[in-house]
């Protein structure tokens, strides 16, 4: 199935996510902590996550399905194509009345993100991207900021991300950090421009990254994780040595002075 079919139909399963997540939105549903401090769920992310399961898979059989909020399994191992969907991502800010929150939906074939869409329906915002093809912003095409200097960049990065122990001879790069607590929204306004790079140090689930890096990818960054090696996904345990998503020039440097 061409990937601009696939896109058509992430689209739409992502707009209809998000009608489910706004009845719960602003305090209706039902929350409680995941086992192992693996951070809060609520009625939401599973209402959301049933519908994709049932309607991703029933459109595209032979695909297999990995998602934060169903117990994974070794069959999309042996599938060729997968979906990787994060039924919620950001659910703290969700929970918080925030509007930064996103449906990530990604589709994956032998490693790499063919198609992906990364959706904000309380923002109206709904992100895109095909292999080959670009990526856009509500059908407009997006492209990456081309800032060519450390000093001034702007870095969508959590606060211990910056501890001198992680720099090389603790030389903190001097950039400008901001926050949002989704990943997809963050790889998704580098995609956009707004920023000029992200990035996460601590392993990474794919669910939460695979939509953005194409989002990236496609509007002419660079992506990758901690060590530069590019992300590769579907993997028997789900999770990358970090991300690191930019303009060029900046990922460059970026690598360069982690230690």
């Amino acid at each position: 199935m061409p990937a601009t079919d696939d896109l058509a139909l992430l689209k739409d399963a992502a707009l209809e996510a998000g009608k489910i997540a706004a009845r719960y939105f602003h305090g209706s549903a039902n929350r409680w902590d995941k086992p192992g401090g693996q951070g809060p769920v609520t009625e939401a992310d599973l209402a959301v996550d049933k519908m994709l399961r049932e309607e991703l898979t029933a459109a595209r059989a032979d695909y297999g399905w990995l998602s934060e909020e169903t117990e994974d399994g070794p069959d999309r191992l042996h599938a060729e194509q997968v979906f990787i969907v994060d039924p919620i991502d950001g659910t703290r800010s969700f929970i918080e009345g925030s509007t930064t929150w996103a449906h990530s939906l990604a589709i994956a074939r032998d490693g790499r993100v063919e198609a992906a869409v990364v959706y904000l329906p309380m923002r109206n915002k709904l992100y895109a991207a095909s292999l080959g093809k670009g990526a856009s912003l509500n059908d407009v095409p997006l492209s990456v900021s081309e800032q060519q200097e450390m000093v001034g960049a702007t870095v969508l990065a959590a606060k211990p991300n910056f501890d001198p122990s992680r720099w090389i001879n603790a030389d903190v790069p001097p950039i400008t950090r901001k926050f949002r607590s989704s990943l997809a929204y963050r790889m998704s306004l580098v995609g956009e421009g707004r920023f000029d790079a992200m990035m996460t140090l601590h392993p990474t689930w794919e669910w939460d990254v695979a939509a953005g890096s194409l989002i990236v990818e496609e509007a002419g960054g660079a992506v990758s994780d901690r060590t530069n090696k590019p992300a590769l996904f579907n993997n028997p345990v789900p999770k990358l040595s970090g991300m690191i998503a930019g303009g060029g020039f900046i990922h460059s440097a970026l690598i360069a002075r982690l230690a």
